[in-house]
C-alpha cells in the first residue's frame, strides 16, 4: 500500500501549507486562522485584488501562483476539495483594491457554489466583485455534462495574463472583460496511464489494465470518456493536439501559448518529449508557437498522466503574458 510522506491522516495540507509560508515568506504571508495566503509585494497601479484558489493536491496551483505581477490572494482547500467561503470572504477583503477584487474560478461545482457565497458576502459589505471563470477542459464538452467544461490547465495562462494587465492599472470590469476573452481562447485535454493515489486509502483512485490510457482524465481522478492503447507518444500527441485546434480553429497568423503540464508523476524527460512532438505537429500545421511551458504547473497528487493546454493569443494577451512575474512557482 503506497502511502504519503505525513504525520498523521489529516495532517498532509495543514503541514504543508506551514512549511511552504515558511519557504517562501520573502514572497507571500499565510494567515494561519483563515487559511489564506497574500503576496507581499504588488504593483500599486492595481485597482482591483486578484484572488483564485481551490483543492490541495493541485501544487503549485495556486498558492505558488502569488506575487508580483500575478495573484494577489490564494485561498487552498482540502485535498480536491473546494476553500471555504469564508476563507475566500476574509482573503478577498485582505487584497480588494479601490475597485474590489476579481475572483479566478475553475468551473467546479463546489468551487462555484463558495466563490458565489463569498461574493454576495462581499456585496453586502460594499466591496466589489466580479468572477472570471475557466473551463478549458475539452474532454468534458459535452451537452451531456450539466456543470460544463472543467477548469484545468488554462488557470495558469489566466492568472498569468490578467496578473500583467492588473499591473497596468486596468480596471475591474476590463479585466472581466479580458479574462472571459482570454478564458475561452483555451482548452486543455489530459491522458494518464495510471491514477493518483487517494490519501485516504493509499490506493489507486481507479485501475487501468496495462497499455492502456484513460484518454481525456480530470485533474480530480474522474474517469475520462474512453480508454485507449497507450503505443507511441507521437500518436498521443498528434490525436490531442488535433483536437484542441479543431475546437479553437486558430487563425493562419493567430500565434498560441502552449502549456505541457505534468500531472504529478511524470519525468521531465518524458515531458521535454512530447512538448518536442506537440512543437513537430504544430509547425505541421502552420500554427506559430509563440511561448511555452512545460513542466509541472497543475498536478493531480501523484498522477502519472500529462495535459497539454493550447491558448490563442494576440498582440495584447502576449505583451500581459511577458510582463514580469516573481511568485514562488513562476517568475520572469
Amino acid at each position: 500500500m503506497a502511502r504519503y510522506f505525513e504525520n498523521a491522516a489529516g495532517a498532509l495540507v495543514p503541514d504543508a501549507l506551514s512549511g511552504f509560508a515558511r519557504a517562501h515568506a520573502d514572497l507571500v504571508a499565510y494567515d494561519a486562522g483563515d487559511g489564506f495566503f497574500t503576496a507581499r509585494h504588488s504593483s500599486p497601479a492595481r485597482r482591483a485584488g486578484l484572488l483564485s484558489g481551490g483543492g490541495s493536491g493541485h501544487e503549485p496551483l495556486h498558492a505558488g501562483y502569488v506575487g508580483a505581477g500575478m495573484l494577489d490572494a490564494a485561498c487552498p482547500g482540502r485535498v480536491f476539495a473546494s476553500p471555504h467561503n469564508r476563507q475566500i470572504f476574509r482573503a478577498s477583503r485582505a487584497v480588494a483594491g479601490p475597485e474590489g477584487v476579481l475572483h479566478i474560478v475553475k468551473n467546479y461545482t463546489g468551487d462555484r457554489i463558495n466563490f458565489g457565497i463569498a461574493a454576495e458576502r462581499l456585496a453586502a459589505t460594499g466591496i466589489g466583485c466580479a468572477r472570471v471563470l475557466v473551463d478549458d477542459d475539452l474532454a468534458s464538452d459535452s451537452g451531456r455534462i450539466a456543470a460544463g467544461r472543467r477548469g484545468t490547465g488554462a488557470t495558469v495562462l489566466v492568472e498569468k495574463v490578467l496578473g500583467g494587465a492588473a499591473d497596468t492599472g486596468m480596471g475591474l470590469d476590463e479585466l472581466v472583460e479580458l479574462g472571459t476573452a482570454v478564458a475561452g481562447r483555451c482548452r486543455t485535454l489530459a491522458a494518464a496511464s495510471a491514477a493518483h493515489t487517494a490519501p485516504a486509502s493509499g490506493e489507486p483512485a481507479f485501475e487501468l489494465p496495462a497499455g492502456e490510457l484513460e484518454y481525456g482524465v480530470g485533474i480530480h481522478g474522474e474517469r475520462a470518456g474512453r480508454t485507449r492503447a497507450q503505443g507511441g507518444v507521437r500518436a498521443l500527441v498528434e490525436e490531442m493536439t488535433g483536437a484542441l485546434l479543431d475546437a479553437l480553429r486558430p487563425g493562419p497568423d493567430a500565434p498560441v501559448v502552449a502549456l505541457v503540464n505534468g500531472l504529478g508523476a511524470v519525468t521531465s524527460l518524458e515531458l521535454y518529449g512530447i512538448f518536442g512532438e506537440l512543437g513537430r505537429i504544430l509547425d505541421g500545421r502552420r500554427v506559430r508557437l509563440a511561448r511555452h511551458l512545460v513542466g509541472d504547473y497543475v498536478t493531480a497528487l501523484d498522477m502519472r498522466g500529462f495535459s497539454l493546454t493550447l491558448m490563442v493569443a494576440d498582440h495584447d494577451t502576449l505583451s500581459f503574458y511577458d510582463a514580469p512575474v516573481r511568485t514562488p512557482a513562476l517568475r520572469w
